[in-house]
């Protein structure tokens, strides 16, 4: 028997709405989830929200469980915890009521493999597991990065994926620590993360290491210029189809400085014969227990408000890190269109 859904779909850019279908039983192997909890990554949603994937990256861009094509309409996301209500198999019914992270659209029921969940651990609050799609970004991240005990390290770009670096790296014994950010009132996140907070002017210089999540050319700038001699830039930030200048004349060479990309589509070639993808997310889900990830939670909305939300978080009126999506039990039989959905 099929079941009714409801899902914010991307009819094009800057226009979002809300959809009913329909998603069927599930047969050997899948799973029927329901949604819990959603959770916006600001900066990859949004630039698909403003249509801005470049036609060369539509297909690398792709979220595992997608519907529709870049610009629009798509069906876009990817931080979705949710609970089994039904199975078909062995693997899917050892699952039953469990609650469960997937990389799933915001979308109120769906059917999925259960091979494509990762159960939460006891210890890890459903609202919070939302993150593990962002941690699991700043896991791959310090695997490229391989930091020492000891370094001298910033995290220039407060946001999401910045902030999880820097509540990671913030276990790390002996190492100097900056979060770096041009808005002052990321002082408070770094704060509730135990980390050290500058503004870039007055961040310190001479690192071993930087990682770059700000998403602007002149973050990427500034990071070239706190590097120590043979220091190393990680560059987390997507630009979309926006170009930048990268200042390599001066004293880049002499000083032979690094720059290297780090992209969580990839586990690194260094841990890619010991680890997958199931590893990584299971890591970044476990390292979830610690509470301090709850001050990356700055907003919270209803699924039925979010196509009148992602425009406030697109244009930046609602400055947010992790804008939170909740679900309520009855919403899959609200089929009538929503006020401002575009329906």
């Amino acid at each position: 028997m099929e079941c009714a859904v409801r899902a914010y779909w991307l009819r094009s850019p800057g226009l979002g709405e809300i959809r009913p279908g329909s998603v069927p039983a599930p047969d050997e192997g899948n799973l029927l989830v329901r949604t819990l909890y959603s959770g916006i990554s600001r900066g990859t949603e949004t630039l698909v929200f403003d249509g801005r994937v470049p036609a060369s990256q539509r297909a690398s861009m792709r979220a595992p469980f997608q519907e529709g094509e870049f610009p629009g309409p798509v069906k876009y996301g990817y931080l979705n915890v949710g609970v089994v209500e039904e199975g078909c198999g062995e693997d899917a019914l050892a699952l039953l009521g469990r609650t469960v992270f997937c990389l799933y659209p915001h979308q109120t029921r769906y059917v999925v493999p259960a091979s494509a969940v990762t159960p939460v651990p006891d210890g890890v609050p459903p609202q919070r597991a939302v993150l593990a799609g962002t941690v699991e970004t700043a896991v791959n991240a310090l695997w490229d990065a391989a930091p020492l005990v000891g370094d001298r390290i910033a995290v220039v770009g407060a946001g999401m994926v910045g902030c999880c670096v820097a509540a990671l790296l913030g276990r790390f014994p002996g190492v100097r620590l900056q979060l770096v950010d041009a808005d002052p009132t990321r002082a408070a996140v770094a704060r509730a993360l135990g980390v050290d907070f500058a503004l870039p002017e007055r961040a310190n210089g001479e690192c071993d290491l930087v990682v770059h999540a700000s998403a602007s050319e002149a973050g990427l700038v500034r990071c070239l210029e706190l590097l120590a001699p043979e220091g190393e830039v990680i560059e987390l930030s997507w630009y979309g189809d926006r170009r930048v200048s990268v200042p390599l004349g001066a004293a880049f060479h002499s000083r032979r400085l690094v720059l290297r990309s780090s992209q969580v589509g990839a586990v690194p070639a260094g841990r890619r014969v010991r680890r997958g993808f199931t590893d990584r997310m299971s890591l970044a889900l476990h390292l979830l227990t610690d509470p301090v990830f709850d001050a990356l939670f700055t907003g919270e909305s209803d699924f039925e408000e979010l196509p009148r939300v992602m425009p406030r978080i697109a244009n930046g009126e609602i400055s947010a890190l992790c804008h939170r999506i909740t679900y309520g039990r009855t919403c899959d039989e609200q089929t009538a269109a929503v006020p401002g959905s575009g329906e």
